[in-house]
């Protein structure tokens, strides 16, 4: 009989292949990603390849440098409402948010601006995580 975590890899090796057939480009994408994909699946590899290649063709789109510059979000960061804020005792990263100094969103363009202002915080966190 096999282990979980021998299932669990099992499975793992299954979404990779069967993502990389769908979309090439996800070769780039390590384990611990498709692992968070597969665990909010309970499992699930098509459930959970579906989930991931929608979430890469979203990101693809959104994001289409790889990042959130600086430049596209003048506004947002001129407003200094998200500090990064050291480690809490587990290592993960601690950001802290001043929501009363977010001035509301008055246009389309704004709305934009405040999404790409959110992936760019939440890049930069966790990009300090260490896994």
């Amino acid at each position: 009989m096999a282990s979980k975590t021998e299932i669990d890899q099992q499975k793992l090796f299954l979404m990779r292949s069967f993502v990389q057939k769908q979309d090439p480009t996800s070769k780039a994408v390590d384990d611990v990603v498709l692992k968070r994909f597969l665990r909010y699946r309970k499992l699930d590899v098509e459930k959970a390849s579906d989930s991931f290649l929608k979430y890469l063709k979203w990101r693809q789109s959104f994001v289409p440098n790889g990042f959130i510059s600086e430049s596209e979000i003048p506004n947002e960061l001129s407003q200094k409402k998200v500090f990064m804020q050291g480690f809490d005792k587990k290592g993960f990263p601690l950001a802290v948010v001043f929501n009363g100094r977010h001035v509301p969103v008055k246009s389309k363009d704004s709305l934009d601006e405040l999404k790409r202002f959110l992936v760019y915080s939440l890049d930069k966190i966790c990009a300090r995580c260490v896994l």
